[in-house]
């Protein structure tokens, strides 16, 4: 009898048990949350990678696999939407120490376990967001993946990602030390069109830009990128087919990167209710990453429900408050690798402790990102999507930490969890 190589990797070396190759699959859950609502009694029937029928008394193939999960929601495969795979938790290792002192080697290793963990929580794909001085070793990820050499969830990747001379970290050395930056430095119309295209041609999804950095005089947060350096790079992504995403948490940073064309912001924890209303008129995407926030305020000795939120933490949620308030599309994504990869739900925790409803949640984390991010065929429960689907104990839409019990994963049709 053949076994696959995925088969092999996955038993022998990942402890991954994976009990088919893509067949012929009837799921009976308790519900279903299709991607934008929940339906009671419904059934699935899964073709090799492909659903081909949603509904209720479904008629079923011979040779038919059925699978019960009694107590069980169904969902889309969830979409995560701001991650680095190369990166993990700051209070382990500093970013610094990252950058500076781990091997690629260990990076990579790493990321291969970060990959397994974040596939096995229910998150079928991701949108990485740079390597943070790692080169383009996010695309060799993705493409071990696609081979099937490891498992793990479907990739967009953002590759070394751009900031502006003198911007980025690490820093603090003195003035005849280079050391390896966190992302590539290009400014001016020759750098950066060059930079994009290059990171284009080695493979980059989408191209991200720091529209604002820690680089001012007191060492606070400060424009980066002129707009016109900002409508530059989006104007050659998008002669690509490509979007670009602005990190920016100043109002003026958002501004810039808005009034550019950018298709999302990650972070924005400055942002105005002007700025939103901005955001929502230009169709601009919000990626809020509470949890990245709260996760670096408790390294930094913040003993939460003990002690006052700090400033931080408070503004992260008037602008939360205030994107809601301006119907801003939101992107579920938590910044993951600066808290454990395979924790990712605690974002969506979060959105729903700072006023998102629970089923908006859910929408943000499959059918919204799946359209925001251009991924066919994904996102939603429906005849014809690809088999991204999983499973979790409980009724998400009403209590959102139903998500950590995830006790069903398919990829492509394929069963990971079960």
């Amino acid at each position: 009898m053949k076994v696959s190589l995925l088969k092999l990797c996955l038993l022998f070396f990942f402890n991954v048990p994976i009990f088919a190759q893509q067949g012929i699959y009837l799921l009976k859950p308790a519900r279903i949350f299709d991607g934008e609502n929940i339906h009671e009694n419904w059934q699935v029937l899964i073709q090799k990678e492909k659903i081909i029928a949603v509904g209720e008394n479904l008629k079923i193939p011979q040779n038919t696999e059925i699978i019960n999960l009694p107590n069980a929601t169904l969902l889309p495969g969830l979409i995560e939407g701001h991650s680095h795979l190369l990166l993990h938790p700051y209070n382990e290792t500093t970013w610094d120490d990252q950058v500076l002192k781990e091997s690629r080697a260990e990076r990579i290793v790493r990321a291969t376990i970060h990959a397994k963990n974040t596939l096995m929580a229910g998150f079928t794909t991701i949108r990485d967001l740079g390597t943070e001085g790692a080169d383009y070793d996010d695309i060799g990820l993705k493409q071990s993946i696609e081979k099937g050499i490891i498992p793990g969830p479907r990739m967009l990747v953002a590759g070394r990602a751009l900031v502006v001379t003198g911007s980025y970290g690490p820093k603090g050395f003195q003035s005849d030390v280079t050391v390896v930056q966190g992302a590539e430095e290009a400014d001016g119309i020759d750098n950066l069109s060059k930079a994009v295209r290059t990171q284009i041609g080695k493979g980059a999804d989408v191209i991200k830009v720091y529209a604002d950095y820690r680089w001012g005089l007191f060492k606070d947060a400060q424009p980066t990128f002129l707009e016109s350096e900002l409508k530059l790079v989006v104007d050659i992504a998008k002669s690509s087919g490509r979007d670009v995403v602005a990190h920016a948490s100043t109002a003026e940073g958002m501004r810039r990167a808005i009034m550019a064309g950018v298709k999302t912001i990650e972070h924005g924890d400055g942002a105005t209710a002007e700025i939103f209303q901005l955001m929502k008129e230009k169709d601009v995407c919000f990626c809020p990453t509470l949890a990245a926030g709260d996760a670096t305020s408790q390294y930094k000795g913040w003993k939460k429900g003990q002690e006052p939120e700090p400033e931080r933490i408070q503004l992260k949620r008037k602008s939360f408050k205030e994107a809601l308030a301006a119907g801003v599309k939101i992107c579920m994504g938590g910044d993951v690798g600066v808290f454990p990869h395979g924790e990712n739900a605690r974002e969506m925790e979060m959105m729903v402790e700072y006023g998102m409803k629970p089923i908006n949640v859910l929408q943000s984390s499959t059918s919204v990102n799946a359209a925001v991010f251009k991924l066919k065929d994904l996102g939603n429960i429906k005849t014809g999507y690809l088999a991204d689907i999983i499973a979790v104990q409980g009724e998400p839409e009403k209590q959102i930490s139903s998500l950590k019990n995830v006790i069903f994963v398919m990829k492509n049709g394929i069963i990971y969890k079960k």
